[in-house]
């Protein structure tokens, strides 16, 4: 009444076998006695988690918040762009710092003077990095409550 344990063969049940590209998936015999079928390693996913369906609704809104998202990005390039000139001291009489500096007072939102340092280049990149900053705050919030609109 000893029975010698037999080793495992491929076609047994959880038993694995290997796969051409030397992958091991796990086999399962088929019904009779035909060849074992190899289960893919991977579970099926679904191609759109959450199943939520695209409406033009939707899409107007997402191109929306894009949209701010992509304003304020700007607008806080353009103030940040603004104070590293000012840093690096570069020349007031260039057109293209002109520009940057008539586009970042309109787009400081009131935060050029709010520190004083004894170092004007230290205003300038203090206040003006911080309008930087509020402007991206401010983007990604209105961008998060367009999309949620959407929803």
């Amino acid at each position: 009444m000893t029975d010698t344990p037999h080793p495992p063969h491929a076609g047994d049940r959880l038993v694995a076998s290997p796969v051409k590209g030397g992958a091991v998936t796990e086999s399962r015999p088929r019904a009779g006695s035909g060849p074992a079928v190899p289960r893919p390693h991977r579970p099926h996913r679904p191609a759109r988690p959450g199943g939520k369906a695209v409406t033009p609704w939707r899409r107007v809104m997402t191109a929306l918040a894009a949209l701010v998202r992509l304003a304020a990005r700007v607008a806080a390039l353009s103030v940040l762009l603004y104070a590293i000139f000012t840093v690096l001291k570069a020349n007031p009489a260039n057109v293209w710092y002109q520009f940057v500096e008539t586009l970042a007072s309109s787009l400081s939102l009131g935060l050029a003077n709010l520190f004083q340092f004894a170092d004007p280049r230290w205003t300038t990149l203090v206040n003006y990095g911080l309008a930087a900053i509020v402007w991206l705050i401010i983007g990604s919030a209105v961008a998060g409550l367009i999309r949620r609109t959407a929803d």
